[in-house]
């Protein structure tokens, strides 16, 4: 019997990289697993290959950027499943504009509404059910630029992850006594589909030598699978190899800068 039979898990961007792996994992140890994303398509191979290794996994195609999809989501997977006793929050967008002297509100709204209000929405939905059932695991995979900004995230995805990483704080110091467990895993590079946003995308050496997805999910798998009495409030990792950065963030300085001025 896996360490996790009987739950229930929302898993948010699903449909590729950690949270694509962080699925099979919790699967993998008996968890029915809410695949929650964009991509029917990429979440029905995700289902597939859970199924394939006698897991149990249901799709739930979603974008979480429109309004009030966050909450009914979380609904429809109670409906459905029965329940929901871990949520990972993994879902996130990539700014386009690094450097905010050229960043628009535009886009700075839609990477805070995917980073951090579709993470509040979707909490506050869950919530009801995990504190009347006497606990529940909540994780943000937020990131490294939470704490260490530059203009490899940008301005909005740092300043959105640092807000999510505040969220869970606020969440654990509020709701430890009734059994919520929230945990903030900052990862720094990883080798993920939101790498060929960067204005420099890595060459495949460079991402051989980050992280991988599979490494973060068992870092989630790890907070999920200890005994309800411990909680991880917080967990930073990042490659072992610092690599040089100076060339990507040059190209990021000067990006979406008017003509004239790149």
């Amino acid at each position: 019997m896996g360490q996790l039979e009987g739950k229930v898990a929302l898993v948010t961007g699903a449909g590729s990289g950690i949270g694509h792996e962080t699925a099979r994992l919790l699967a993998r140890e008996g968890a029915r697993v809410a695949l929650v994303g964009r991509r029917r398509d990429a979440l029905e191979d995700v289902r597939a290959e859970i199924g394939k290794d006698g897991g149990a996994a249901e799709v739930f195609p979603v974008d979480l950027a429109e309004e009030n999809a966050a909450g009914s989501v979380v609904d429809d997977v109670i409906a459905r499943l029965g329940g929901v006793d871990i949520v990972v929050h993994n879902a996130g967008m990539a700014s386009r504009i690094p450097n905010v002297r050229w960043t628009t509100c535009a886009e700075w709204q839609s990477v805070m509404d995917v980073n951090m209000t579709a993470v509040f929405l979707l909490t506050q939905r869950a919530l009801p059910r995990m504190l009347a059932q006497g606990g529940g695991s909540i994780i943000v995979v937020s990131s490294l630029a939470a704490v260490r900004p530059n203009l490899l995230g940008g301005a909005a995805y740092g300043a959105a992850k640092a807000a999510a990483r505040n969220f869970v704080a606020y969440l654990h110091n509020t709701f430890r006594n009734d059994g919520i467990r929230a945990t903030c895993i900052m990862p720094g590079e990883t080798a993920t589909p939101i790498m060929d946003s960067r204005v420099r995308p890595p060459t495949a050496e460079e991402r051989d030598g980050m992280m991988q997805p599979e490494d973060v999910a068992r870092a989630v798998l790890l907070c999920c699978t200890l005994p309800g009495r411990t909680v991880i409030e917080e967990i930073a990792i990042a490659p072992t190899r610092q690599r040089d950065i100076s060339g990507d963030l040059e190209a990021a300085r000067r990006h979406g800068a008017p003509g004239g001025l790149e």
